[in-house]
């Protein structure tokens, strides 16, 4: 019974673990992320496949943690999907390295591995390994240099960038 507890221990950390190369921004300010996000780009998953009009809104949970609500119109089902999941601080909360759950007791890693500083305009936030990436926007578009520059910085850090679904959110 020991050795499961420490698989599923081992397996469950791994999933909040940060991918190689990347590193949490620091300076985060959990206030000023709050609110809507526009996913400018991804790279593909089953669980936002065929969606646009993605977006993520993130608010305070009563316990401390975030409140996490993905948002998604899907053109073949003609209908908006929804998930909501809940996220929490890693390490220090001037980090933006976060754990997020949509399923119950399993937690993804959420890292912010690049943010506008000065306006929180846009961020560029990686899972656990180098499969999952996304350019977000507090608009819908993202000027060319800044999306140019995010991607580049994604393909520096290991993503396959030519695998970069950009999102229509018309």
């Amino acid at each position: 019974m020991k050795i499961l507890s420490l698989i599923v221990f081992v397996f469950l950390s791994g999933c909040v673990a940060l991918p190689q190369n990347v590193q949490p921004v620091g300076n985060f300010k959990l206030e000023r992320y709050l609110g809507q996000w526009y996913e400018v780009a991804r790279l593909d998953h089953s669980f936002e496949r065929g969606l646009s009009k993605v977006t993520a809104d993130y608010s305070l949970r009563d316990d401390g943690g975030v409140r996490v609500l993905n948002r998604g119109y899907s053109a073949a089902d003609q209908k908006w999907k929804e998930a909501e999941g809940k996220a929490y601080f890693v390490g220090q909360p001037d980090q933006g390295y976060l754990k997020v759950s949509f399923f119950g007791p399993f937690y993804g890693a959420y890292v912010v591995a690049e943010l506008d500083h000065e306006n929180y305009q846009y961020s560029l936030v990686t899972g656990p390994n180098t499969s999952y990436l996304w350019i977000l926007s507090r608009t819908p578009t993202l000027d060319a240099a800044t999306k140019d520059r995010l991607v580049k910085k994604a393909a520096s850090l290991g993503f396959d960038t030519s695998k970069l679904i950009f999102v229509a959110q018309d």
